[in-house]
């Protein structure tokens, strides 16, 4: 096989699951990424995956060409950064993969300050309730709240941020903790809890939890309605209607970290991205939590 367009169709729909998912990022329509994927599963003698109403699933061939294919498009990348030199302007497409939070609160004023200064450059929020599998090529670097323990990563600490617990401005005032007893208690779906670091709960002794979501976007939008629950400082001046409580007695503090795979270090564009993502979301955490102090 010799056509790299239809690999890098291959890995836009194996990284999304799905035709529908993968055509906006190509710029492509489902019938014409269906009839690549045919092409190309014809070329090679084998299927790539398995179809059915809920996506498209890796065959164990295509787990292994999906490796192999982000290898290669990684290898590419660098060649194009070399070529690029490090006085130009950033361009290109970069994908950053993040816990919602981030991804929804703090990344997209970063990446458009960013991407106003090179306007060239196309950058690609990837917001998932789980770690971002940066080996599989899912995204260029991930923003993490705690640092991966294993795997061919490079972990730089960025920032740390604080949560407080927080109601309805309108809701019965909490003076202690015996007042949020009989308070329905907003947070995560308890099984889903990606990350150890995510696991609020017991910080101020919730027995449970009777608002739940895997996603900070939807816990935040409960606690516009009923409740108390944790919300990250920095989240708190898009959400006036909610008051911090008992600050003095309950607070967490957590940190992002940046991930990159070990190889990318050979890209001076992804470094150089790195820096200014880095520097960007320090100052957006300071400047949102501020606001709020």
């Amino acid at each position: 096989m010799d056509n790299w367009d239809d690999m890098r169709v291959f890995l836009a729909v194996a990284r999304t699951e799905s035709l529908s998912g993968a055509a906006p990022i190509l710029k492509m329509d489902p019938a014409t990424l269906g009839r690549r994927i045919a092409r190309l599963e014809r070329a090679m003698g084998a299927a790539l995956f398995v179809k059915s109403p809920q996506g498209y699933a890796l065959t164990d061939l295509g787990e292994r060409t999906r490796d192999r294919a982000a290898q290669a498009e990684a290898a590419l990348s660098f060649a194009f950064d070399e070529g690029r030199g490090a006085s130009s302007g950033l361009t290109g497409q970069i994908r950053i993969g993040a816990p919602d939070g981030a991804a929804s609160f703090l990344l997209p004023q970063v990446c458009a300050a960013i991407q106003a200064e090179n306007p060239d450059l196309e950058l690609q929020i990837l917001a998932l309730p789980r770690v971002v599998n940066l080996s599989r090529r899912e995204a260029d670097m991930a923003v993490t709240v705690s640092p991966p323990a294993a795997g061919q990563l490079t972990v730089q600490k960025i920032t740390d941020y604080h949560l407080h617990l927080a109601t309805r401005a309108d809701a019965p005032v909490i003076r202690s903790r015996a007042d949020l007893k009989d308070r329905p208690v907003v947070g995560y779906i308890p099984d889903m809890i990606f990350d150890k670091e995510l696991d609020y709960l017991g910080e101020f002794g919730a027995q449970g939890v009777q608002l739940a979501s895997n996603s900070v976007a939807v816990q935040l939008q409960m606690l516009r309605c009923a409740g108390v629950g944790f919300v990250h400082d920095f989240i708190l001046p898009f959400a006036p209607e909610l008051r911090p409580v008992l600050t003095d007695e309950i607070a967490l503090h957590r940190s992002f970290y940046l991930v990159r795979h070990t190889s990318d270090r050979q890209s001076d564009r992804l470094t150089r991205f790195a820096a200014a993502l880095t520097k960007g979301m320090q100052a957006e955490v300071v400047r949102l939590e501020a606001l709020h102090a």
